[in-house]
Parts: structure tokens; sequence; C-alpha cells
């Protein structure tokens, strides 16, 4: 199943944070939060400055989730990113 977005928006694919902290501590995964940024997996036609492939910064409580295929993936307004790490 493909997804197109529409306007301003992103479909954008969370990466997940790592496991242990800094010291070595396993972080169980009920206690972590969900990750601030992910990979643009596609771009709506009125989106500037990102593209697919960039992995962007996002507001904590912005978008709207979806599941297709098994995977989580999030709908965000192009104005919910904060930037893209470089």
């Amino acid at each position: 199943m493909g997804f197109k977005p529409l306007a301003n928006r992103v479909l954008i694919e969370r990466q997940e944070e790592k496991n242990t902290t800094a010291s070595g501590i396993i972080i169980p995964d009920n206690a972590k939060e969900k990750p601030l940024q992910g990979k643009a997996v596609a771009v709506g036609p009125d989106v500037e400055g990102i593209k697919e492939g960039d992995v962007v910064v996002f507001a904590k409580y912005s978008g709207t989730e979806i599941t297709m295929d098994g995977k989580e993936y999030l709908i965000l307004s192009s104005d919910d990113i904060l930037g893209v790490l470089v």
C-alpha cells in the first residue's frame, strides 16, 4: 500500500531511540518516550526544504499516527517540523 501526502503534509517513519543510557543503564520499552525524529518517507507537493529520505525533528504533540503494512507512521504538517538533521 502506498501513501501520497497532500498539500504541506509529510509522512514520517519514526526512528527508534537507544535502549541504554550513556552509563549503560537499560531503559525498558514502557519507560521510553516516542522518538521526536524520523525519516521523511513521502512529501506533499507544497512542502519546501524537506525531501524524501531527510531525517527531521518534529514537535512533541504533533501529527496523526497511522499504521500501514504493520508499521507505524506519523503524518505531519510541514509547520510542525522543526528542522532537518544534517
